[in-house]
């Protein structure tokens, strides 16, 4: 694991390689360290790989020594979780396009990370009416006191009072920035930056001492959705960050919520835009949301299926059965597949896709697999 996380940090320093083609690289290969040595032909096996992006490859890597890298890196960002440690959120990990580094400061609450404590997010406008602040105040709070850990972008607003409802409430909150952990923005949130560090977790995936920048933020908002359960949008023009997060939540299986609104309120058209799209109402009686928020899966820690439990089933190769008795038991996201069986990903992902064919798996929201039977 020590040796993969450096291979993280190296693959993430090479310019054209994002969160995407990096989980593509590692599910074709099975590890980064193998991916760091195939030829520029193995690459191009992989999807995402063009002509441009392979030269750089070849280019760069040559000039990257990747333990040299992360023992250097660890002195300027000593904390942070790469996809090869067992802390990093599971959640998070199971979709598309995991941060290769997550950077964090503050309180780690470990059940947060293993998906066994719900975490939902909060989103809105800046620019909040009385009504969205009402109600975010009041849905963060019995959000807090119910125990559940309120998520956001600690942006002026709908972010600011939801993070700052919850720590009121005795609960705890985490701030996903658009900025490297030690820069607070805005800074007139400066006090809020220091209560939530004391109270909850500042995360990002910028390295420290990265400044704001508008192309980040919306590249955040997709790590709110998917450490996130379940996302409530309380207030939201048609064009803002808020409805990114929505739609990012949607392709990770994850339930939207909006608080409706006035039909000629401009803060609210976009909740009424999600609303009519399918998204669940946030409705006066909070217990009714509570409710239904707790009825979302918790992520359970997953034991070795007693041999009773396990699925015994004819004509299967013992590579097949080895990933079937692995979801037995319970719906697991494919990297936790991968741990279970000990088996490389590439492996795991043709076994799934051949069980799937013999209708004895399904696939999940989330890259999440489950037993049929």
């Amino acid at each position: 694991m020590a040796e993969e996380r450096a291979y993280w940090l190296a693959w993430s320093q090479i310019s054209g390689i994002g969160p995407v083609l990096l989980r593509r690289l590692q599910q074709h290969f099975g590890t980064l360290a193998t991916a760091w040595k195939a030829t520029k032909a193995q690459l191009g096996e992989v999807e995402g790989f063009g002509f441009q992006t392979l030269e750089k490859v070849v280019q760069q890597r040559s000039h990257l020594h990747p333990e040299q890298l992360l023992t250097k890196h660890q002195q300027e960002n000593p904390y942070f979780w790469t996809p090869a440690d067992a802390d990093y959120p599971r959640l998070l990990l199971e979709t598309p396009s995991p941060p290769p580094l997550l950077y964090y400061r503050g309180e780690v609450e470990l059940q947060e990370n293993l998906g066994q404590k719900p975490m939902v997010g909060i989103v809105g406008t800046r620019q909040p009416s009385d009504y969205g602040i009402r109600w975010t105040r009041q849905i963060s709070t019995a959000l807090a006191k119910n125990g559940f850990t309120v998520v956001s972008g600690m942006a002026e607003g709908i972010d600011t009072e939801s993070h700052t409802a919850a720590m009121k409430a005795g609960g705890r909150t985490i701030a996903v920035l658009g900025t490297g952990v030690d820069v607070i923005y805005p800074h007139k949130n400066r006090d809020l930056y220091k209560q939530i560090l004391s109270a909850g977790l500042v995360v990002s995936e910028y390295p420290g001492k990265t400044p704001p920048d508008r192309t980040n933020f919306p590249r955040r908002n997709r790590i709110i959705a998917g450490l996130s359960r379940a996302i409530l949008v309380m207030e939201a023009p048609l064009k803002s960050g808020a409805l990114i997060t929505a739609t990012y939540a949607n392709d990770f299986g994850r339930d939207v919520y909006a608080l409706p609104g006035r039909l000629d309120d401009r803060p609210s058209q976009g909740c009424l835009k999600l609303l009519s799209q399918g998204a669940s109402f946030i409705l006066k009686e909070l217990d009714e949301l509570l409710t239904m928020l707790g009825a979302v899966p918790q992520l359970d820690v997953v034991a070795a299926s007693p041999k009773s439990e396990q699925l015994t089933l004819p004509n299967l190769s013992p590579e097949l059965q080895q990933v079937i008795n692995a979801i037995a038991v319970d719906a697991l996201s494919f990297d936790f597949i991968v741990q279970q069986t000990g088996m490389n990903a590439g492996s795991v992902s043709s076994a799934l896709l051949q069980l799937e064919l013999m209708g004895l798996v399904s696939q999940l929201p989330g890259m999440r697999y489950r037993t049929n039977s």
